[in-house]
């Protein structure tokens, strides 16, 4: 019988009663399929920082690093300064355990109930998989002059190319994983399907504004789509991105992003599948240690009974053995082929203020007079 042992870290807010519930499913699952678990408790957050001082304790790092998984509620206390715990512990954690991958489904289950007028489970059906150890969150900058009229400060977004590219290969073995030639993805065309596609990896980054790193993931992007030719690929800019997850998120598939975008689109998408409190999210690294939590924090404005959900730990009861890295190959070159702005200027004028001529949506739907441009262009 397999046994597995389960690092777990309820925290703060309503996590302690969220992972209660949570046990409950993995007890029960444990019993179904005949496999055994052993649970380890750590009292890690704000209760545990405000007596002793202490995030994290000498070695905690190194003794989570043991488990199997860690299973944790949520991180944030009201008498917490905002930073210290999600740096010390959520962030300080997935850096030191190389959970490179941040992997948010966004599903809308029956009997749900979503704000967005006209869509139901099988518009709201996606995966958004977010670099999870690079970008802004590395706490690259500081400060110059503090506290004065003169102050500055700096925040800078660093990757690099193996950052960035075991993201992508993470993101389209997920795309392929998702669907085969028997099941294709929903939204592929007819023209799509004749040309023995199954899935689609849309790319979600800024390139109009952020020229080198946006450049950077865009190149590695389509050079590594040449080694996925069932795959579709796509790009969209952040802030068209937001609109299409509002107005159709039929239109997606499988989305990859850098760590910031991918927060932040993440929390708009768990509201339309139906709130803060369902979204689940894993921390995945393929090859070593993953840590599953829900997106949503500790509810600090909640607290006790709550209306937070414990589903959104129970998705991901079975993801443990859902993380295995499916190597790639070394990339090759392809061509950009996707919008330049700069060279279509003509194409680009705005239209009633929400797109543009000659601009297309994901998987190349077109809005107004149809140009050159193939993905949305939208103003910074």
């Amino acid at each position: 019988m397999n046994s597995y042992r389960i690092a777990v870290l309820p925290g703060d807010g309503t996590g302690p009663e969220v992972v209660a519930e949570g046990i409950k499913v993995l007890e029960a699952a444990a019993t179904k399929f005949e496999f055994e678990l052993a649970l380890t408790e750590y009292d890690y957050g704000g209760d545990r920082y405000l007596s002793t001082g202490e995030v994290l304790p000498a070695g905690a790092v190194e003794d989570l690093g043991t488990y199997d998984a860690i299973f944790l509620g949520a991180i944030g206390h009201p008498g917490v300064k905002p930073g210290i715990l999600e740096k010390g512990i959520l962030l300080a954690l997935r850096f030191a355990l190389d959970q490179y991958i941040n992997l948010r489904p966004v599903k809308l289950y029956p009997g749900v109930e979503t704000p967005l007028k006209g869509k139901g489970p099988e518009e709201i059906d996606y995966v958004v998989v977010r670099e999870n150890t690079g970008g802004l969150y590395t706490g690259t900058g500081g400060f110059s002059m503090k506290g004065t009229a003169h102050e500055v400060a700096v925040q800078s977004m660093v990757y690099n190319r193996f950052q960035v590219e075991r993201c992508l290969r993470y993101a389209f073995d997920t795309a392929r994983r998702r669907h085969s030639a028997s099941d294709p993805w929903r939204g592929l065309s007819k023209k799509d399907l004749a040309e023995g596609k199954t899935a689609q990896l849309t790319l979600c980054g800024k390139t109009n504004v952020l020229t080198y790193v946006y450049d950077l993931w865009e190149r590695t992007f389509y050079e590594i789509a040449e080694e996925y030719p069932e795959v579709k690929t796509d790009y969209c800019h952040v802030d068209a991105t937001c609109m299409w997850m509002v107005k159709n998120p039929e239109w997606f598939d499988v989305i990859v992003t850098g760590n910031m975008f991918g927060d932040i689109i993440t929390d708009l998408g768990a509201m339309t599948q139906g709130g803060m409190g369902i979204a689940a999210g894993g921390n995945i690294n393929p090859d070593g240690v993953s840590m599953f939590e829900p997106i949503g924090g500790g509810a600090k404005v909640y607290g006790a009974g709550s209306d937070q959900s414990p589903s959104r730990h129970l998705r991901r009861r079975d993801d443990v053995g859902r993380t295995r890295r499916i190597p790639g190959g070394p990339g090759r070159r392809s061509r950009r082929g996707v919008c330049d702005r700069q060279q279509t200027r003509v194409a680009c004028r705005p239209a009633n203020g929400l797109f543009h001529l000659g601009s297309r949506g994901p998987g190349g739907r077109s809005f107004g007079t149809v140009g050159p441009c193939r993905s949305v262009c939208s103003p910074a």
